[in-house]
């Protein structure tokens, strides 16, 4: 299968800024993410662009001396903004790739570089997981969620009053069903995901 992996890494980050290159460890945090992409060249047949609008972390990308990642993709500036959506970003990366390597990909690996403890094991078991699942289209990576919509978290409602997210009836946390969030280590589309992230 020919794959590619996104590494998106704005510069504007305002929580924390410059959060991508943060040393960590003495490395800058976007090292990690670059890295695993390229440890899991090893098992599939890959292309690693980086999609940022930010020239110093292109720069401190260049700085790893790893060729395989493509650097020649200029994030827009509407897809740098606090209010862009990382799928959009995501999906633009993609259509640049697919036609400056004149192909079409099987899947798409976006690697969230917040996220330095994952490993190759996560992303290989991922991508077969997948696979293996002709009905599925895309797989995340989740936690166990510490909140739980029906039974402490609540929303305010048309009426001024808040309830519990989810309706229920239950008395205990562990009577309620198990929830997960999403902890952005990774998400994987195959070609046919649905919003067109990659052309059929």
């Amino acid at each position: 299968m020919k794959g590619l992996v996104t590494i998106c890494a704005r510069g504007g980050s305002k929580g924390i800024p410059g959060k991508n290159i943060k040393i960590i460890n003495n490395k800058p945090l976007i090292a990690y993410s670059v890295e695993m992409a390229e440890r899991l060249r090893k098992h599939y047949d890959l292309d690693i662009f980086l999609s940022t609008d930010s020239d110093e972390i292109k720069s401190i990308v260049l700085d790893l001396k790893l060729p395989s990642v493509n650097l020649s993709y200029e994030r827009p500036e509407f897809l740098a903004s606090d209010n862009a959506g990382k799928l959009d970003a995501i999906i633009d990366v993609t259509n640049y790739a697919e036609k400056l390597m004149k192909c079409s990909y099987d899947f798409v690996a976006d690697l969230d570089v917040t996220s330095p403890l994952r490993t190759v094991e996560d992303l290989t078991t991922a991508i077969k997981t997948l696979f293996n699942d002709h009905n599925a289209l895309n797989l995340f990576s989740v936690s166990r969620a510490n909140r739980n919509p029906y039974f402490n978290m609540v929303e305010k409602r048309s009426d001024g009053y808040y309830g519990l997210c989810k309706e229920g009836t239950f008395l205990t946390r562990q009577s309620a069903p198990t929830v997960y969030e999403l902890n952005a280590s990774f998400y994987i589309f195959k070609k046919n995901f649905s919003t067109g992230i990659i052309k059929p």
